[in-house]
């Protein structure tokens, strides 16, 4: 399927995930997210047939509602059997966003060398609805790429001009970790890219956006966040950016950071009203962390979820999702 088809820059025009902006002010209040009740779990660690192995992690991953009404859930699981870099995406499907135990799918995508994927590449999805068509964005271990879907459940790659389903790349190397939000007319991009350990760059990793009204033609990338303490926290090089996620609230924007995976997991967040600036080499807008790892924030009938990694990593969980206001600070 062709980027340039006519129903795509249709289809394009309207989304169904949007944001004011807040101009250049800083926000009148902020608010820290926090963690409402227990969590249950929807997915757990898959059976891959030839390709299970028994170190296999079901990480990054995407939650969103097909057409049908069910929930659909992809994850990369890393680790497995499939060859290259190990990963390939399992898909589960729940009847409701607060049923546990959600039904496994089997294997839904894996890379396609052919389109100039690397092997075992596919790295975190991330579902939009734009009018009626589902575009899903995901890395292939060295590019943003871009499938699409009528129903929500499957899926197929949208090829540009080359004959490729990629986007963009860079600057820094590895660019995966995709999730995109309209703002005025503009679809950002928000990803993850980190640099080699010889590299002479200030920061071993960054958040990145990328704008684009069609997304066919995407800007040049901005640094949003990078440095400051998160960067003392990561466990391997250049893991103290990843899995970045953007949402607005009550006149603010809340970026997600990831840093650790596993029993230590831990996410960053930052409060900003420049969906461009959360802040490089300094915290100045941390409002402070969780205990959870690759979340996704969920808004479904006026009430928000977060979705994460169980902390054995090996499956995903969700539980509601609630704003507490930060008191301001008297001079």
């Amino acid at each position: 399927m062709k980027l340039s088809d006519g129903v795509v820059l249709a289809a394009a025009m309207a989304c169904v995930i949007s944001a004011p902006r807040c101009g250049d002010r800083e926000c009148s209040s902020r608010y820290r997210p926090e963690i409402e009740g227990e969590w249950w779990p929807v997915a757990g660690d898959p059976d891959l047939g030839e390709y299970t192995r028994p170190e296999q992690q079901p990480v990054d991953f995407a939650v969103w509602q097909a057409a049908d009404g069910s929930w659909q859930l992809w994850s990369c699981i890393r680790h497995t059997g499939c060859g290259g870099h190990t990963r390939l995406f399992h898909g589960w499907r729940g009847d409701s966003l607060s049923a546990p135990d959600w039904q496994p799918q089997g294997i839904v995508m894996q890379a396609d060398t052919a389109l100039g994927e690397q092997a075992g590449g596919l790295q975190a999805p991330f579902v939009i609805k734009i009018d009626e068509v589902y575009y899903m964005f995901y890395g292939d271990w060295g590019r943003i790429c871009l499938a699409r879907s009528l129903d929500g459940v499957n899926f197929e790659r949208l090829l540009n001009e080359r004959g490729q389903p990629d986007l963009f790349s860079g600057p820094f190397s590895n660019s995966r970790d995709p999730m995109v939000i309209e703002i005025n007319g503009l679809y950002h991009c928000y990803y993850t890219g980190h640099l080699d350990r010889d590299s002479e760059q200030r920061f071993k990793c960054a958040v990145f956006c990328r704008t684009s009204a069609d997304l066919r033609q995407w800007s040049d990338p901005v640094m949003v966040s990078a440095g400051g303490r998160a960067a003392t926290m990561s466990n391997w090089w250049g893991g103290d950016c990843e899995c970045p996620f953007v949402v607005y609230f009550n006149g603010c924007y809340y970026l997600f950071r990831n840093q650790l995976y596993g029993e230590d997991n831990l996410n960053t967040q930052y409060a900003s009203p420049d969906p461009k600036d959360f802040g490089v080499d300094h915290d100045r807008r941390g409002i402070g962390t969780l205990a959870v790892a690759a979340p996704e924030i969920i808004h479904h009938r006026g009430r928000d979820y977060i979705a994460a990694l169980k902390p054995s990593l090996k499956g995903i969980r969700i539980a509601r999702l609630k704003w507490t206001e930060i008191e301001q600070k008297k001079e």
